[in-house]
C-alpha cells in the first residue's frame, strides 16, 4: 500500500472559495483515497466534475460544490505521481470524508485532456508546462 502524507496547512478562504489542500494519500486495491486535514472532515461537499490549474502554485484543482458555492481541492505536484498511476487505470480517485467514500466524478478525463491541452502551451507558464510535461511524461508520450 502506498501512502502519502502532506504537512502544510489546513483550509484557506481565497475570495470567497474554500481551498481545502490535500494532505494525504494512500492506494487501497488500486483506488487512490484522498484526505484532507482530519479537522476538516466534517464538510459537506459535492463534486463538480470540472479540473482546473494553478500555474502559480503547480496545482490541479477539482472543483466541488459546497452549500451553493464553489470550494476547491488542491492537489499539488507531489501528488502527481499518484495521478499518473490513477490515469494509467482510468478510474476515478476518492475523497475520504468522515468514512465517507466520495467517487471525484469526471476527475481522469477532465485531468486527461487538460494535460493535452498544457503539454507545450506556455499561456499556463514555463516552469507549469515543464513540470506537467515531466511528471506525466507517461500519459502523454500514449498519445
Amino acid at each position: 500500500m502506498l501512502k502519502y502524507e502532506k504537512k502544510s496547512a489546513e483550509r484557506e478562504v481565497n475570495k470567497m472559495r474554500n481551498i481545502y489542500m490535500i494532505e494525504r494519500y494512500q492506494f487501497v486495491h488500486n483506488d487512490l483515497h484522498l484526505s484532507l486535514n482530519e479537522k476538516l472532515n466534517t464538510i459537506q461537499i459535492q463534486p463538480a466534475g470540472q479540473v482546473l490549474t494553478d500555474s502559480d502554485h503547480l496545482a490541479f484543482i477539482y472543483l466541488v460544490e459546497e452549500a451553493g458555492e464553489y470550494s476547491y481541492l488542491y492537489l499539488p505536484d507531489d501528488l502527481w505521481p499518484a495521478l499518473v498511476r490513477v490515469l494509467k487505470s482510468q478510474q476515478n480517485p476518492y475523497l475520504m470524508l468522515n468514512e465517507q467514500k466520495i467517487e471525484l466524478v469526471n476527475f481522469t478525463e477532465e485531468l486527461e485532456m487538460l494535460l493535452f491541452n498544457i503539454e507545450g502551451n506556455e499561456n499556463y507558464g514555463k516552469a507549469f508546462v515543464e513540470a506537467v510535461e515531466t511528471a506525466f511524461a507517461e500519459i502523454l508520450k500514449e498519445q
